[in-house]
């Protein structure tokens, strides 16, 4: 859904400035091109897409030979930056102070939402301010003409396709002028930036006035917005989780989101939550220790509502984020930097290669797309257990160096050094 935020495009202000030229520039494209495009007119039709919508939506080809949105899905900065520098970055000083100040202004005026839809209304600011910096960006791509582009590339031709009907069925349904229809450059829109399919499942009509407008109504957007999370499982009076302590000899293999266990068994562990925290009361909860910069970082204990805002996006940075800055928010405390680790993100390159590797020997069905997701994270660990390494889930340098180093006939081990032979003088 939300994977694609405006801050991404915040690497560089010309990439956004300079690539609407490009959109809005007609290239004569090739024939393999027209040919797909054609094709893909004829499956819009044929699953429902009105053939007027069809004729209007596509006068033009939006063929670009060097897209910029193709440039930025490979650069998405919640995959490339460590975690404490990823939260530095989007949850700032600023962030925090215009947060905190929107939330006391709209408060009275919504806090009915959480009521209805059992999410508080600190956690709708913190998305607001991380999607579209409180509706200051939301974007100005065409969004067909993104979703377009995105179809036709290779990295996720698939998803993109389905999106791009999703937002060919709001044409349909809600007869929205598709040149003004703009967004990110992944097509996510309005306030909270809803990607197409989302608005078609999620997005509501809460002033009554007969339309959904996500992109001028923030009674709406605001209210889509509870209404997704609620409907994504959000689980109403719990945290999302919280920053902890781990004893000296914790066992790095019990870290990641996929091992859940009680409260009182991570306490009888020795974990301890930390900044005047207290562990969750509901005994029968599920919670997971995670380590986002491996062994020399932070860790948190995170719940269900942690995996709910990963629905929004599927990045554990920025649903760290997203947590990290909802507490500023309920609690109006002083923003705080938080203090840099010796841990070090691999570059793009070596995390493909990672991934190759763990691909060729079985420890995962991983995409090589150089991107340090949770099921990278997942394949790292099993391969850490087997080279009797922390296992923390965490790329660095020595991981990349017991690969350059394996071994096939005797694995992770460290071969036999043959012995010296000294002469007698």
């Amino acid at each position: 859904m939300h994977k694609f935020r405006i801050h991404d495009l915040l690497l560089s202000t010309m990439v956004l400035l300079g690539s609407n030229a490009v959109l809005a520039e007609e290239i004569t494209a090739p024939k393999e091109y027209l040919q797909w495009l054609d094709n893909l007119k004829a499956e819009m039709i044929e699953r429902g897409i009105s053939e007027d919508t069809i004729e209007k939506v596509y006068e033009q080809s939006y063929y670009h030979p060097k897209p910029e949105v193709v440039k930025i899905d490979r650069n998405q900065t919640e995959f490339v930056l460590t975690f404490s520098d990823y939260v530095n970055r989007v949850v700032n000083k600023k962030k925090v102070e215009t947060a905190q100040q929107k939330y006391l202004e709209l408060l009275p005026l919504f806090q009915d939402l959480e009521g209805k839809y059992g999410v508080p209304f600190n956690y709708l600011v913190a998305f607001w301010g991380m999607e579209t910096n409180f509706g200051q960006i939301f974007g100005n791509y065409q969004v067909i003409d993104a979703l377009t582009t995105l179809s036709y590339d290779t990295r996720r031709p698939k998803f993109f396709r389905e999106e791009l009907y999703q937002a060919l069925k709001i044409i349909d349904t809600w007869g929205i002028d598709y040149t003004k229809m703009e967004g990110s450059w992944a097509g996510a829109m309005g306030h909270f930036q809803f990607m197409p399919s989302t608005f078609n499942a999620y997005a509501i009509d809460y002033n009554g006035d007969g339309k959904i407008d996500i992109w001028h109504s923030f009674e709406d957007a605001v209210a889509s917005a509870a209404n997704y999370l609620q409907q994504a499982g959000w689980k109403k009076g719990e945290p999302w989780g919280m920053e902890v302590s781990l004893p000296w000899n914790f066992d790095y293999a019990m870290s990641g989101r996929q091992i859940r266990k009680t409260a009182d068994f991570w306490k009888k562990m020795g974990v301890k939550p930390l900044n005047g925290t207290e562990f969750p009361k509901n005994g029968e909860s599920l919670w997971a220790v995670i380590v986002p910069e491996g062994k020399k970082g932070k860790a948190f204990l995170v719940g269900q509502n942690f995996d709910v805002i990963m629905k929004w996006n599927k990045s554990e940075n920025y649903a760290l984020a997203i947590g990290i800055l909802a507490d500023y928010i309920k609690n109006q405390n002083k923003w705080k930097a938080i203090d840099k680790t010796p841990a070090e993100r691999l570059k793009s390159d070596d995390v493909l290669k990672i991934q190759a590797f763990l691909n060729k020997l079985g420890f995962g069905k991983l995409s090589e797309d150089g991107q340090l997701g949770s099921k990278t994270r997942i394949a790292i660990q099993k391969m850490q257990v087997k080279a009797k390494m922390p296992a923390d889930g965490y790329p660095d340098y020595q991981l990349l160096n017991k690969i350059n180093k394996y071994n096939p006939n005797i694995g992770f081990a460290v071969p036999v050094q043959p012995q010296k032979l000294h002469s007698r003088k």
